[in-house]
Formats: structure tokens, C-alpha cells, sequence
């Protein structure tokens, strides 16, 4: 999420604003049919003006239903508590705690300076390995402890850098890597369920909005994402190496990864089993549901359980996880994980995803999300294609300026809404929404891995701005040509119409 840069006295009117527009909102808005629904919606704005302003933490506003739904009608509190706690939370841990344990034992760094090594040489090769190291990583951990890993190394190659008396060309590879960093590790986010919290966020609204809906699986999302993923990344690293780097011939000193590596010493134990988990983790991830080729299905290993309906990705994430508590690490640390990891867990995720499904639950349940469709059914005049790409342009800079997480949580009850008014899957729109929410480049603000790269002091903002415009603008492109195309195969269903299941009560 991103770091904000409102000043003291801008928090302050932000935190009056919200309970005042809460208050506003719920006294105008006054739909006879749905007597909540209006509430909710003031729920809402008040969320999302305190999520865009971190007036208070994100976490302390993802709260806000605990207390307000009870009291306004909207939801009862066991209700709204139990929205807090889901499978997707579980997937969410899970997949934490395996990252948490790669990060403890180094693991995480052995796989990137392995493959920086293997690409040294030109400063194009050098600015392709941080890239792809970094897109790996963020596929699986945090995109924000990718970035904190990758920059100091970048930062020592670069202090390091043999560029003689032509200074010019060395700043030009130092934005380039920079930028690079940044743009892969959001790049490398989307091509996994677990990469970045949005597609979680996707999961978990998606059965809240439509009960009877199809679950989202961990396979189903790679088919659609991975390629859209890989484009990205090609486009982002050709338009960097175009710009920064076509005269640059400057040699790379590859001393100070070498050091690094010299530094973890030989693989050891620890890490190797560390490794077992993920790579096992990863499979029975991939090849858990069915997969659909065409007339031709590629059955789940869940086949072969009881009960195929009841194993989810988030069971597989906690099977494996425990795995790190039982195997041995060293004599000094004992076994792969301890209490501490629970410790490391970023609780204040795990409430943001809270609120932001109890909010989900209740502009369903209020009547709000049919109140939105029935507003939004003049929208049918326009081709789907047309819409995509503006929900693409619209939450692509939005997320500019607020955290994508709290973005998605407050945009896909309301796409979701709109789809079911246009007659077309929901997943043509909420998919799009969710993939843009972690597409934004232009700012310092946008994204935790822009922040850190910016906070290196060898950027300026028209460094980001220029190319993240272009990038933008490619991803909007990209996210509605994969969708439409791929989605329909991924998804194994036709997406220019409304399934039986997207039904809003």
C-alpha cells in the first residue's frame, strides 16, 4: 500500500470529512425499495475517504462495519464479524507464512542473485535479470519486500559501475534499474493468485456477490494473468531499455553480487527444504482444480479426496505452511518457522481484507448492488469492449493516488453490480478492475515499490511520470485484449453473457 504524503493539517479535515460526508450522504440518499441501502452507501464513502487519506490507519477503518452496520440496520454484528474471517484469509496467511519462511532463510536472495549472475554482462542483460528476478519474486512475496531486497543490490552494482567520465549514461542506467525494480515487482503480482492482495480481494467478492458462483482457482487465474503478465513485462523492459539505455555501452562490475553470494555461502539444509515446500506448495496449487482444454479436461488431484468441493486453495496454503513449523532448520533457530512468524504476519492486511468484505456483504445484502445495476443499465449502449477499457483507464489512475487494496475492496461490489446490469459475466469487468488496481506507475505514491525505489534519491518524479504514463496507458491495452481473449479459455465460459448464477437478490 502506498505511503502518504498528505500533510497533518490535510489528515485532520479528512478525518472531520469522512463521518460529515457519511452523514450527508445517508440523509439524501433515500432509496424507498432498500431503506439500508442508502446507509451503506454512506458506509462506504466514509471508508473510502479515510482508506484514500489514511487519516486514521487503514486497518482502524476497516473497523467501520464492525460498529456501523449493527447499529444502522445494514447487517447484524455476528454477521458482520464472520465476514472478517473467510477461506481467502487463510489462502492470504498461508501464502505468508511460506514467503515469510524464503525470506528468514535467505532463500529469497540466493534465487535473485542467482539469476542476476547468469545475466551479467550488458547493461541491457544486467537491467533484464533484476527485472526477471524481481517479477519471480513478487509472483510469490510481497511486491514491498521484493523491492527492499532488490534495491540495495542494485544500489551496490551501481556505486560499483565502471562508466568512466561519461556520467549521463550512468544515471541512465540507474533509472532504468530503478524503474525496472519497481515496474516488475507490481508486473510480477498480477500473475498469481497470491501475488498481490487485490486478486485476493477478487476471490472472496466475487462468492460474496454471487453465492452460487463458480470458485475463482489458483490455476484458472495463471492461464488468464501469467500471459497478460508476461506482455507487460516485455513491453515495460523494451520501453526502458529504448529510453534509457540505447547509448548506454557502460560496463557492469558484477563484483558486488558475486560478494553477495560469497556472503550466503554454499546452500545449506534449511533452505533446501524451504525450497521443497514451495515448489510442492506451487503444484498442488496448480494442479488442484480441473483445467479445461477446449472439449478436453485435465482433472485436479482434489478428484481423488471424499469430498472434491470441500479442498480449496486456502486449505492447500495452511497444509503447507505447517509443514514450516514441523521441519528442522538449524541447531541456532531450531525448526523452518517459529511463534515469531506470526508475528510478521501483516495483520493490518488481513483486517483491510476484512472490511473491505464485510462492506461487500453489505452493499449486496442492503439491496445497494441492485440499486447500482438498475442506475447503470444505460451503460448497455456501449460495447463491453469500450467499457473494459475505460474501467481499465478509470481504476488504473485512481489507484495512482490510493492504496490498490482499498480500491479493490470498494470498486468490484459496484463492478459487479454493473456487469449483472449489462447482461455480462461479471468476471469481463471485475477481473479488468482487479488487474488495474495494480497498475499504476506514474507516481511515488502509487505503489509501495515506486515509493522505495523513489526514496533511493536517484529519481526525480519526471522520471516516473514520463514512463509510467506510457506504461499507464499500455496497460489499459494489454489488461482488456487479455481478458476478452483469454478469459472465455481460462474461465471455460462464454463472457458477452450473464451466467445462471450472477443473480443479485
Amino acid at each position: 500500500m502506498p505511503t502518504t504524503t498528505m500533510p497533518g493539517h490535510g489528515k485532520n479535515l479528512m478525518l472531520a470529512a469522512g463521518p460529515t460526508a457519511f452523514a450527508l450522504t445517508g440523509m439524501l440518499l433515500q432509496i424507498p425499495a432498500h431503506p439500508a441501502a442508502g446507509w451503506c452507501a454512506a458506509t462506504a464513502v466514509w471508508m473510502v475517504l479515510w482508506w484514500i487519506s489514511e487519516a486514521v490507519p487503514l486497518a482502524a477503518t476497516s473497523l467501520l462495519p464492525l460498529v456501523l452496520f449493527p447499529f444502522l440496520g445494514i447487517m447484524g454484528g455476528k454477521e458482520t464479524a464472520s465476514a472478517y474471517v473467510n477461506p481467502v484469509i487463510f489462502l492470504f496467511i498461508g501464502g505468508f507464512l511460506v514467503a515469510i519462511a524464503m525470506q528468514r532463510w535467505n532463500l529469497h536472495r540466493r534465487i535473485a542473485l542467482f539469476l542476476l549472475l547468469r545475466s551479467a554482462g550488458s547493461p541491457r542483460r544486467m537491467l533484464l535479470g533484476f527485472m526477471a528476478a524481481t517479477a519471480l519474486l513478487s509472483m510469490w512475496i510481497s511486491n514491498t519486500a521484493t523491492t527492499m531486497m532488490m534495491v540495495p543490490i542494485a544500489l551496490a552494482v551501481l556505486t560499483s559501475l565502471k562508466s568512466g567520465p561519461d556520467e549521463r549514461n550512468g544515471r541512465h542506467l540507474a533509472v532504468a534499474m530503478l524503474l525496472g525494480i519497481a515496474y516488475a515487482a507490481s508486473i510480477g503480482g498480477i500473475a498469481t493468485l497470491v501475488g498481490t492482495p487485490p486478486n485476493l480481494s477478487l476471490a472472496r467478492i466475487l462468492s460474496i456477490s454471487f453465492p452460487d458462483a463458480p470458485e475463482l482457482a489458483f490455476n484458472q487465474w495463471m492461464v488468464l494473468a501469467l500471459p497478460i503478465s508476461l506482455a507487460f513485462f516485455i513491453v515495460a523492459f523494451l520501453l526502458l531499455s529504448h529510453r534509457y539505455l540505447a547509448a548506454s555501452h557502460a560496463p557492469i562490475d558484477i563484483g558486488a553480487i558475486r560478494d553477495e553470494m560469497h556472503h550466503l555461502g554454499p546452500i545449506g539444509g534449511p533452505e533446501v527444504r524451504v525450497a521443497a515446500v514451495f515448489v510442492l506448495l506451487a503444484l498442488l496449487w496448480l494442479f488442484r482444480a480441473d483445467l479445461h482444454f477446449g472439449s478436453h479436461v485435465l482433472h485436479g488431484w482434489a478428484h481423488l479426496m471424499p469430498e472434491p468441493t470441500f479442498i480449496n486453495d486456502g486449505v492447500v496454503a495452511i497444509f503447507m505452511a505447517l509443514w514450516l513449523f514441523l521441519l528442522p532448520g538449524d541447531a541456532k533457530h531450531g525448526r523452518l518457522l517459529d511463534s515469531q512468524a506470526f508475528r510478521d504476519i501483516p495483520w493490518d492486511i488481513v483486517l483491510l481484507f476484512g472490511g473491505g468484505f464485510a462492506l461487500a456483504t453489505g452493499i449486496r445484502d442492503s439491496g445497494l448492488a441492485l440499486w447500482i445495476a438498475e442506475q447503470s443499465s444505460g451503460l448497455a449502449t456501449l460495447p463491453p469492449v469500450v467499457i473494459v477499457s475505460l474501467l481499465c483507464l478509470g481504476i488504473t489512475f485512481m489507484t495512482e493516488l490510493t492504496s490498490n487494496t482499498a480500491t479493490a475492496e470498494t470498486m468490484l461490489p459496484i463492478v459487479a453490480a454493473v456487469a449483472v446490469a449489462l447482461g455480462i459475466h461479471p468476471l469481463l469487468l471485475m477481473i479488468p478492475a482487479t488487474i488495474s488496481c495494480s497498475l499504476a506507475f506514474m507516481l511515488p505514491v502509487a505503489t509501495p515499490p515506486n515509493a522505495i525505489v523513489f526514496g533511493s534519491g536517484r529519481l526525480h518524479v519526471r522520471d516516473m511520470v514520463r514512463t509510467g504514463l506510457v506504461l499507464n496507458l499500455v496497460g489499459v491495452l494489454l489488461v482488456t485484449l487479455g481478458v476478452i481473449t483469454l478469459g472465455p479459455l481460462a474461465f471455460d465460459t462464454d463472457f458477452w453473457h450473464l451466467p445462471p448464477w450472477a443473480r443479485l437478490n
